[in-house]
Formats: structure tokens, sequence, C-alpha cells
């Protein structure tokens, strides 16, 4: 593959995948309406916590293109 297909093909693999995890966040955000959801701080924590953990690994992969999974969060 041409390195210009290269480009191409991350550009528009990245605009939209991270135009999803933006999605999914904010629908995560929708959560903190305290008049449909119970929750405490330490789940906002905890919430918060992984995602911050996952920005954190997506950067080491761009850096060291390494490849690393993790389970599935739950609270």
């Amino acid at each position: 593959m041409e390195s210009r297909d290269k480009r191409k093909k991350f550009v528009a693999l990245a605009e939209a995948r991270t135009a999803k995890a933006m999605q999914s966040i904010r629908i995560i955000g929708n959560l903190a309406n305290k008049s449909n959801y119970e929750f405490t701080d330490l789940d906002i924590q905890r919430i918060t916590k992984a995602l911050e953990q996952e920005i954190k690994d997506l950067k080491t992969r761009f850096q060291s293109s390494g490849t690393r999974s993790r389970p599935n969060f739950k609270l």
C-alpha cells in the first residue's frame, strides 16, 4: 500500500473513531442526571479513572507502536 493511501486510510478511520469515542463520552455524561440515576462519588471516580487510563494507554501505543487490550469496564 502506498504511503499516501495509508495516510488517507488513517485519517478517515481516525476521524470516524474519534468522533464515535467523543459521542460515547457525551452519552456517559448523560448519566450525571440525578433525577434519572443514582450514583456515588466512588462510581464517578471509577468511571473517570477507567477513561483516563484508556487515554494514557492510547498515548503509549502511539509512542511505542505496542498493542495492549484491557478487560471491559465494570463498576
